[in-house]
C-alpha cells in the first residue's frame, strides 16, 4: 500500500546538538510517497531510515490512479 506522508514531527528534543536546518531537512525528505504494509509498518520505515522517533504524522492513503 502506498502512503502519501503530508505532515510529520519528529522527537527532535533528545538530542540537543542537532540544527534547525539538519531538523528541516529531515522533515522534507520524509513528506511523499513510502510504500508500506500497515500505519504501523510505515512507522517503522521512516523511523529506521530516518534515525528519529515521529511524535505525530498525517498521511493519506494512495489508491490506484491517485497522483
Amino acid at each position: 500500500m502506498q502512503y502519501n506522508v503530508t505532515e510529520i514531527f519528529f522527537d527532535f528534543e533528545s538530542d540537543e546538538h542537532i540544527t534547525l536546518e539538519e531538523q528541516v531537512q529531515i522533515i522534507h525528505d520524509s513528506i511523499g510517497v513510502w510504500e508500506a504494509d500497515s500505519e504501523e509498518d510505515l512507522i517503522e520505515e521512516i523511523t529506521t531510515v530516518t534515525g528519529w522517533c515521529i511524535k505525530s504524522i498525517d498521511y493519506q492513503i494512495q489508491l490506484k490512479g491517485d497522483f
